[in-house]
């Protein structure tokens, strides 16, 4: 069964919370360390966001891990 784009944004979205709250993080601070804006990590935790490669390496980096490790 093939999923749709939605989807795949909201599975990114609950692994991306998961990864925040596990290191302590607060939306503001990942935001912070990923020069990215509050809003915008909450609206991709959302499963809103189709987040672009650029800002999915700000992520991973904000977090210390991979890219692999961030992507469902």
């Amino acid at each position: 069964m093939p999923r749709n784009k939605a989807d795949v944004r909201v599975r990114f979205g609950q692994k991306l919370r998961q990864l925040r709250m596990a290191k302590g993080l607060s939306q503001e601070e990942l935001a912070f360390r990923a020069q990215l804006h509050r809003t915008y990590i909450s609206s991709a935790e959302r499963g809103e966001r189709n987040v672009s490669l650029v800002n999915l390496e700000r992520l991973a980096s904000a977090l210390s891990m991979s890219l692999r490790e961030l992507v469902p």
